[in-house]
């Protein structure tokens, strides 16, 4: 416990904030996207997800000594203002890796189920590409990676050409605008239409790396293209016509699995106490529960994946919400709708938390090898 209690703001979409942070201050929660300077002119603590922008517009007037960031990406912080007026900073570096690759798995099971058989290319092998890379590559994977800043000791590497002929292509780079190599509008122009012309691409990365524009062109005049989007440019004001026209869209819930979110506040809360004056005892955390579902040994992976979490119920809850409402809709209410989207997702539980129960004949070997590999329990294998 700290001599006094600190004052912490949150974004309300952080569970268990609450639980952890109170016992040493006094917690509020607030929508991420609406913390302005004003809430935060008194505070000691902030923490925010991925919509809160930190810089010093937002900082300039207020106590603010901490900052955490329950989020991998970091592109919404001002590092630089932090480091210079000694706000300490924390996030949390691979905290939903293993959903993010859940959503490209059941992306990849819904449009393409034979995707086992296909060249899969990953443009950013970071946590979330590299994680996706090892899975794929457990499952016997054809895999093709382009990151310029690892080399082929860290894992083995393709041109960024042999990347754009995969039959999949999935962009998980975080979004800069300079140095030797910067992804705003990698994707362009001239970079989607390298793409085959049936390929399936997926972005659960950031919006700006592609370009929006190029891409509409693009789906314009390339019917065959597949494209799933989870981030968008000019969130959360997304373009509707770019919705109607990919074959997948989802509301930047990629990570969103319960296990990813308590993992995001659970690190920054670690280095939050490791930034107090004084040693703290952590409580034990309370354990979280399994999820069982029944499947057949006549399922193909895809269909187990799909049982598991099928991103089509979160494309049909973005189109419902906003397309058939949509002539009707100003910038503002697409935004407040895309925001209450991911305030109000339903649980997802990742791979290791789920029990797959045979219903009726038991799994033959490869499909268990396939099941373990990913992370599923086996009521047998408990």
């Amino acid at each position: 416990m700290t001599n006094t209690r600190l004052k912490i703001v949150a974004d309300q979409n952080m569970p268990m904030v609450e639980m952890l942070f109170s016992p040493f201050g006094d917690v509020t929660l607030m929508a991420g996207r609406s913390i302005s300077a004003a809430d935060i002119v008194d505070a000691d603590v902030l923490l925010v997800r991925s919509v809160t922008l930190v810089n010093e517009t937002l900082l300039a007037e207020s106590a603010v000594k901490f900052v955490g960031s329950a989020t991998i990406g970091i592109d919404h912080i001002d590092i630089d203002y932090l480091r210079t007026h000694g706000i300490h900073f924390a996030f949390a570096p691979g905290c939903n890796a293993a959903a993010v690759v859940q959503y490209d798995l059941s992306v990849m099971s819904y449009l393409d189920p034979y995707w086992q058989h296909k060249n899969i290319g990953i443009v950013g092998c970071g946590n979330v590409g590299g994680l996706l890379f090892r899975t794929l590559k457990a499952l016997d994977v054809n895999c093709h990676v382009y990151d310029p800043f690892l080399n082929n000791d860290d894992v083995p590497l393709s041109d960024f050409d042999s990347v754009l002929r995969c039959d999949i292509v999935c962009l998980h780079t975080p979004l800069t605008y300079d140095g030797p190599f910067p992804t705003h509008h990698l994707f362009d122009q001239n970079v989607l239409n390298r793409l085959n012309s049936s390929a399936l691409l997926i972005n659960a990365g950031r919006g700006d790396v592609v370009d929006k524009a190029a891409l509409l062109r693009l789906l314009n005049t390339q019917s065959e293209l597949q494209v799933a989007l989870d981030v968008w440019s000019d969130e959360p004001q997304i373009d509707l016509e770019l919705l109607h026209k990919i074959s997948i869209g989802t509301p930047h819930i990629a990570g969103y699995s319960r296990e990813g979110k308590i993992n995001g506040t659970k690190m920054i809360f670690e280095a939050f106490t490791e930034w107090l004056p004084k040693t703290v005892l952590i409580e034990p955390y309370e354990p979280l529960n399994y999820v069982e579902i029944a499947c057949q040994r006549t399922h193909s992976l895809s269909e187990i994946l799909l049982a598991s979490y099928n991103v089509l119920d979160d494309d049909l809850r973005m189109r419902q919400s906003l397309l058939n409402i949509s002539e009707e809709l100003g910038s503002a209410e697409v935004a407040a709708i895309f925001d209450d989207l991911r305030k109000t997702y339903p649980t997802r539980i990742q791979y290791d938390w789920t029990i797959i129960s045979s219903d009726g004949e038991a799994f033959s070997g490869e499909q268990r090898d396939q099941l373990q590999k990913l992370g599923f329990k086996l009521t047998d294998n408990l």
